[in-house]
Formats: C-alpha cells, structure tokens, sequence
C-alpha cells in the first residue's frame, strides 16, 4: 500500500482479513524452515538496515519532525529517533539472535514408560503473533528477528508517529527474507495508520495465536481488555531501589543514579527510590546532588525533606507514578519489611532492586518480592532481553502464564508432547 493510498478509503477488515491469510499461509513456512535458512535472513536484515542507515535516517527525521508538530514531548521524542548509534544496535541485535541456538525442534524429558513407548516434550513455534507498538522503531527490527528466528510469522502494528520508520525498516526485512530464500510474508508491517486494524488484529483468533502489546498503560488496558486472542503484556513500569543499611554508599549511588538517570523513557528505569532510615543521612545528600545535577526533579516523603531542603512534597499519587520523565519519587522507610510493603502495594511487578553488603537479606529480598525481575547491587536498567542474554526482546511480561519477565526466543515457543514407540498399543 502507498503512502497515497493512505489517504484514501481503505476496507480496514478486508485488509487485514488479507493480511492474516499470508500470515497464516507463512507460518506454516517458516515453522518447517532450517536455523541456517533463518540464521542467514537475520545476517541479510542486519546488512540491509546498515547498507540503508542514511535513508533510514530521513524517513526517521520525517516521524521526527511531525512528532514535534503534533507536540510530543521529550521522552516520546526520544523514543521515536534513530541515531547512527541505535541503528547500529539494531542490526547488532539481528545478528546476535543469529548466534542463538535455535529453541525449535529441541527435545526435552524423554523417558521409558512401562509399557515401551518413549514420551519427550519437543519445543514449536507459537504461530503467528501480533506486535502492536509504538513509538520505538527498533521494536520492528527486534520483533522481526526473534518471531523470525523462533519459527512464527509476524504481523506487527506500529504508532502513527514512526510511521515513516517502520515502513523503511519492513522495506529492508523483506529484502533479507527474500535473500534468504524466505517467504516475505513471515513479517508484514501493517500499512495503514487507521486505529481501526488494531480492533482487528486482536480480534482475529482464526489467523493470530497471540498478541504482544508495548506501549502506554493506556494501550495495553485497551488490549487487554478488548482482545480475543491471548495476550502477553505488561501494564507499566513501576521500579524501585531500595537501599539497605547494609549497603555500601558509593556503589549504592552509582546503581540509583543509574537506574533513574541512564534513560528516562524507558519502562525498567528506577522511579521511585526506597531508603532505610538509618543510612538516609548519608546517602541522600550525595544522591540529591546528583539527580540535581542531571535535571532530576525530586519528590520526597516528609522524613526525605528533612534531609534534602528544597524539594517536592511527595503525594500518594507519586508512589503509583511511571513517569517515563526525570522526576523521582523517594521514600525513607523503617527497614527492608517496609520497603517489600511499599512495593507490594505501589509495584507493578515490573523489576525492583535491593542495594545491600548482606547476604541473607539479598536472598530474602530475591524470594519475597514478587516481580517479573529481582536484583540485587544492579541498576533496573539491566532488565532487558538484550542484557539478559535474549539477543533482543519482544516485550516484558509481568504475567506468570505463559511467559514472564523479558520475552525472547523461548518466550516465543511452547511445547508439545512426542511419544516414540514400534507398533506399541495400549492394552
């Protein structure tokens, strides 16, 4: 579809009625197709978005320049851009799925029953996902490589705002999958901003096996709340840190001032800090000085006043708050029990983190607190499936069925039961 065609009537449910037909007719295709033919896909894509970069950057800077026309702030903004740097990380994010070993076709728990058969579980594709983002474009690139390299087509649905970016980046994926020998249809980006697809895709039950939304709280409610296909989500990102009195101030500060000021927009980022009242006097001066100094609007509980003159009179509202900006919310509690009940209530299930020199209190914080990821003396910014090992990921779940915490390969799969036998029957 042209960009002309856009602005004209399109038949929204024929559409991607069409669309889920070539899914459903890919799926069958790449589900059979060898890691090698896979592998060299992903290698091709990441040689094409880098053989690209220059006219990726100025579809980008048309996305950019109408974000700002309509008003995005900041934090949107710099989602939306794609610097040399980011794709560059694109393309090394394709090839480090590449590297991956292939998750399907695995066999696992193979036994002897007593009656002879052999019984094994075996690892297989999903099906066909739907992706419904926004904002991000590399998100395009990273669902394309890992729906690609666990077996599954893709149909994904970017924001309006990267629209330009994501069309640029489907352009390039076509021509490694082609390359490759691959049917183009495994990833369609779908090519019409009408909101109008959305309501379909998360309705198509006979084409589409599961849903990943990324985006706002907002989005993910509406999808979760109106789809007929299964979902893997996360509402929002409310992450603490919470420093212990057994922790030691310097690395304290290096993991907080990270884990709020590394990134802003991003939703494993710190935002609301937890500090155990008899290190308070010691830690927050120093952290102050630093979240001051990068632009960190501060937010305290009375006693955090008291210690650092001059800021913000935190609210209830404020421990409930992803800001995806620089404000930090900070609370100075009684000790670690009152930090995990902080969390319990105000958390989202996201990732939380415990600064501490104390083993048994780690070990405690890693088995009580209930989030997709717990860390210890590690900044939340690590929650991430390319840090995690994952190559990249589709998305966070902080749900316990059917995946949890980043989603990556294997996230993408599931399995299903083999049975091996020579004439056995059942007696």
């Amino acid at each position: 579809m042209s960009a002309e065609a856009e602005t004209l009537h399109i038949d929204i449910p024929e559409y991607m009625h069409k669309v889920g037909v070539r899914a459903r007719a890919a799926a069958r295709e790449i589900a059979r197709a060898g890691t090698g033919n896979k592998d060299a896909a992903l290698i091709a894509i990441a040689a094409a978005i880098e053989a690209g970069a220059d006219e990726l950057k100025t579809e980008n800077d048309k996305d950019l320049a109408a974000g700002r026309q309509h008003g995005l702030d900041a934090a949107l903004l710099d989602r939306l851009e794609l610097t040399d740097a980011r794709i560059a990380a694109m393309a090394e994010g394709l090839r480090e799925i590449a590297l991956l070993p292939d998750p399907v076709g695995s066999i696992s728990d193979m036994n002897h029953r007593p009656s002879g058969i052999q019984v094994g579980r075996m690892r297989v594709p999903l099906g066909v996902i739907g992706i419904i983002y926004e904002s991000r474009p590399n998100v395009t690139a990273d669902a394309a490589g890992l729906c690609l390299k666990s077996g599954n087509a893709a149909i994904l649905r970017g924001g309006s705002e990267a629209m330009h970016s994501n069309q640029a980046i489907a352009r390039y994926i076509h021509q490694g999958l082609t390359a490759a020998g691959l049917p183009a249809d495994v990833v369609q980006v779908v090519e019409t901003t009408d909101r109008a697809a959305v309501g379909e895709l998360i309705r198509m039950q006979e084409y589409v096996d599961v849903i990943v939304p990324r985006g706002g709280k907002g989005l993910i409610e509406r999808i979760s709340a109106e789809a007929r296909v299964p979902v893997i989500k996360h509402l929002h990102g409310v992450c603490h840190t919470y420093i212990d009195d057994m922790a030691d101030v310097d690395k304290a500060v290096r993991v907080a001032v990270n884990a709020k000021t590394q990134r802003y927009g991003t939703c494993n980022t710190m935002e609301t800090l937890l500090v155990h009242r008899d290190i308070a006097a010691r830690v927050l001066p120093r952290l102050a000085a630093d979240y001051l100094a990068a632009g960190v609007e501060l937010r305290g509980c009375e006693a955090t006043q008291k210690i650092v003159a001059g800021i913000t009179a935190a609210t209830e509202a404020d421990w409930e708050e992803e800001y995806l900006a620089p404000i930090l919310a900070i609370r100075i509690v009684d000790d670690m029990d009152a930090a995990m009940d902080h969390i319990a209530r105000y958390g989202s299930d996201h990732t939380d983190v415990i600064v501490t020199e104390s083993l048994p209190r780690a070990n405690r914080f890693l088995h009580e607190v209930d989030s997709s990821s717990v860390m210890v003396n590690a900044s939340s910014r690590f929650a991430d499936g390319f840090e995690y090992g994952l190559g990249a990921e589709i998305g966070i779940s902080t749900d316990k069925l059917h995946a949890r915490g980043p989603v990556g390969l294997e996230g993408l799969t599931t399995l299903k039961y083999i049975v091996i036998g020579d004439g056995h029957i059942r007696t």
